[in-house]
């Protein structure tokens, strides 16, 4: 049983609870086209403003926040939301609507309310008053109370403390009565200046918006206060709290209650003593360089859609697979400036981090679209990026970089080996990764497999993959018209292999083969040359459309990180949550084992299964591993008549 006022009363209604706001607006639009006057509906349409403001607010600073680019050096708490925190602060903006709700109810109440003024100048000083003298130590006292009281934390502020890295969501993160009080400790000197005579339209907005902005500060996990100004101003540091001053509060919950001003904390005896040379620390700290990384895996931006996936446009998104979102798309011509500014100004930078069994691993984005990689103007520019990349990861210490995608392109710079043949000195190991992809694709084939049609068949995977076939004796019916090439890779292979490597020109070759490896784009007609039952394993960018049917599909060559993964919370492009391409995990294993050979240039084939098996030594999975094992376990469920539940 939930304690009482502890659930939202549209909880249910999930993201249709925005249709709450329907009202509001039918209501503007109904009186718009009646006689009556406009003023009737002037506070439905300034609720409605004030909402859309107060939601851009917080959105703002979570962007902030989340420019790690900016931020990294300033964060309070060097860990990362993960999945499980992005979840329970999905509806973070509860609060909104229910204070929408009871400003509506209140000038329903009160309809000469409708005839508050724009301005008046007395008001600001009356809701400063009100602030310091009732909402202030009202609202030390409430969460005092909730602390202190058992049954009042554990049944409703806990849910706030669930949240292990302070967010700027995690301010509207909470129960519902405890935001009922927190409606009381705002509406306090409002309704005050109301009953004054000293109310006025831009006084709502002002303070709600300033007490918003103070939230937000306090959770934002990013200390841009600095320390200077309280050692000029001794008297500000009991005025204001700072994002540390907050963070301390989540991680000692005994101290630091006030709302906005240490003050009342001060006068509490519950000020924590640490809260000014932590301050004082972080802010010395934000000139430094923070921790090196000890892994680092290098992407780049894939179209202008899938730009606005990153962690600091929108949060909840980026903890989403991507995939193009219709509403997303007006924003496309920002989307296109921002590529133009990229272009001309943009260096590589962080994107996004996690934690690996106590080590650091970032990714780092290299300011450059797909489409730029085929430009033959912009390859050394492209090129410069990368090696700039490379040279900052050696000068900072870092162990392994890894290349992803367009990054390690063979036309570009042979798949990283003109980086390390221009660097030989390199301390920072430089990894395409595709060894553990070609691993990836190889075991997705059934054991029994004894032929199989490979479509680029001669470039860098194709070839790891055709060679490794054919030792196991597989006959691999390699699609080139370049007989040239294919000579090349016939040769790699041992003498008493070489005739299970097969040249065809043409599709219709393989319409009795059941095992097609796809390495280069095929369009639907191309994929009818398959029979039925047909089985498409992949490692072409972007993923061939499912056309057949009664054929299968498997997906691009991807691993689960382990377990013990921390912080963690954006999906890589289209992966599943906690999923990453094979290259990526690649850099991981070659970090984890502490290898310290490049791996770039062509895939060496005899590393194949042993990169495979340090990969399940450290509990990477490969993804098809994982379904299979979900369809067992429901088929067992089924059978067992047993209701499985899994979160995602």
């Amino acid at each position: 049983m939930t304690a009482p006022l502890s659930a939202w009363p549209w909880e249910i209604l999930g993201s249709f609870k925005y249709m709450l706001y329907g009202p509001f607006l039918a209501r503007i639009l109904y009186t718009r086209y009646q006689d009556e006057s406009i003023k009737n509906t002037n506070w439905c349409l300034h609720i409605i403003i004030l909402c859309f403001l107060r939601g851009f607010m917080y959105q703002g600073w979570s962007s902030y926040a989340s420019m790690l680019f900016i931020t990294r050096n300033r964060q309070i708490i060097k860990k990362g939301a993960d999945f499980k925190q992005i979840d329970k602060e999905w509806h973070w903006d509860n609060f909104i609507l229910l204070q929408a709700i009871v400003t509506a109810l209140g000038f329903s109440m009160f309809p000469d309310l409708e005839t508050l003024g724009v301005w008046n100048k007395k008001g600001i000083i009356v809701v400063i008053i009100l602030h310091v003298a009732v909402s202030e130590p009202l609202y030390y006292y409430i969460h005092k109370c909730f602390h202190e009281n058992k049954y009042l934390f554990s049944h409703y502020h806990s849910l706030h403390h669930s949240s292990a890295v302070p967010q700027v969501y995690t301010a509207g993160h909470a129960t519902f009565l405890e935001h009922l009080l927190l409606t009381v400790v705002i509406g306090v000197p409002i309704i005050g200046s109301f009953v004054l005579g000293y109310g006025s339209i831009s006084l709502i907005y002002g303070y709600v918006l300033m007490f918003d902005t103070l939230r937000c500060l306090g959770h934002s996990n990013v200390e841009i206060i600095p320390h200077q100004i309280f050692d000029k101003i001794p008297l500000l540091r009991y005025i204001v709290y700072t994002p540390t001053y907050h963070s301390l509060h989540h991680a000692e919950m005994g101290t630091n209650y006030c709302l906005f001003m240490p003050l009342f904390d001060a006068f509490g005896n519950t000020l924590n003593s640490k809260s000014r040379d932590l301050h004082k620390k972080i802010s010395l700290d934000s000139g430094k360089n923070s921790r090196v990384p000890d892994f680092v895996f290098l992407a780049h931006v894939v179209d202008m859609s899938s730009a606005m996936h990153a962690p600091f446009v929108i949060r909840s998104m980026a903890s989403m697979p991507y995939y193009t979102r219709i509403y997303f798309q007006p924003l496309l011509p920002i989307s296109f400036l921002v590529m133009l500014i990229m272009w001309a100004k943009s260096k590589t930078f962080l994107n996004s981090f996690y934690n690996l069994r106590t080590r650091l691993h970032q990714t780092w984005v290299v300011p450059r679209f797909g489409f730029q990689y085929f430009l033959p103007f912009a390859a050394e520019g492209i090129n410069k990026q990368i090696e700039e990349a490379i040279l900052r990861a050696d000068r900072l210490g870092v162990k392994v970089i890894s290349l992803a995608a367009l990054n390690k392109n063979e036309a570009l710079n042979g798949g990283g080996t003109l980086f390390v043949n221009k660097h030989p000195n390199l301390k920072v190991r430089v990894v395409h990764g595709n060894t553990l992809t070609a691993a990836v694709i190889l075991n997705e084939i059934p054991e029994d497999v004894t032929e199989v049609f490979l479509t680029g068949a001669t470039s860098k995977l194709g070839r790891a993959i055709a060679l490794y076939l054919c030792r196991k004796n597989v006959r691999v019916l390699m699609l080139t018209l370049s007989t040239e090439r294919f000579r090349k890779v016939q040769k790699e292979a041992p003498a008493d292999c070489q005739k299970c490597l097969v040249q065809v020109t043409k599709y219709q070759a393989a319409q009795n083969c059941k095992t097609w490896i796809v390495g280069k784009w095929i369009t639907s007609r191309e994929q009818n040359f398959a029979p039925s039952g047909t089985q498409f394993h992949q490692f072409v960018v972007p993923p061939i459309y499912k056309f057949r049917r009664d054929c299968s599909y498997g997906d691009l060559a991807a691993m689960t990180l382990p377990e013990d993964v921390e912080g963690l919370g954006s999906c890589e492009y289209t992966m599943e949550r906690g999923v990453v391409h094979a290259c990526h995990a690649g850099g991981v294993v070659h970090s984890l084992e502490g290898w310290i050979h490049h791996e770039v240039g062509a895939i060496d084939v005899d590393r194949i299964d042993i990169v495979w098996k340090a990969a399940l030594k450290h509990g990477l999975k490969p993804v098809y591993s994982i379904r299979k094992s979900v369809v067992v376990e429901n088929s067992y469920c089924k059978k067992k008549n047993v209701v499985l539940t899994r979160t995602s």
